[in-house]
């Protein structure tokens, strides 16, 4: 996918991973990328930007803290095969205290189509306690928030 592309669908400052859709990924029935493999990428994205940036789980965990997911939203726009590249897009939108927003796109790379768009709501959590914790200056200052960008249309069928 060129940067281009990308330009034309996140925030400047947008984390992208690539993936490629291994057969074992399809669901058995209907052989497309299972959506299960989708939420799964959704995690894994975020993971990688966080390890990018310098804050990867094992240094969260060791600090006693961890991202658990609030809420999911996903719209799902369009269906992947096997062997298909994807790009995997994410960025945070906003912050809270204890949460942030975090986007997330997912483009076939051959035709630049948007096949997911997704929101996650992620608490900041105190493993101890397990209850919400503000999120450090250091960690705001690694991972900024890039704000909404543009507007995904509900599909009208």
């Amino acid at each position: 996918m060129t940067e281009a592309a990308v330009d034309a669908i996140a925030p400047e400052g947008a984390f992208v991973q690539r993936f490629v859709v291994e057969p074992e990924q399809l669901s058995t029935l209907v052989p497309h990328l299972n959506n299960v493999e989708i939420v799964r990428w959704i995690d894994r994205v975020a993971e990688a930007h966080l390890d990018h940036a310098g804050w990867p789980r094992r240094t969260l965990a060791a600090d006693g803290v961890m991202w658990f997911v609030a809420r999911h939203e996903i719209d799902y726009r369009g269906e992947a095969f096997a062997n298909d590249a994807i790009s995997a897009i994410t960025w945070v939108e906003s912050y809270g205290r204890t949460t942030c927003l975090r986007a997330t796109r997912l483009v076939r790379d051959r035709d630049a189509r948007l096949l997911v768009a997704a929101r996650t709501r992620w608490a900041h959590v105190d493993l101890s306690s397990r209850r919400p914790t503000r999120i450090p200056e250091a960690v705001l200052r690694a991972v900024p928030a890039l704000g909404e960008f543009g507007t995904v249309p509900r599909s009208r069928e």
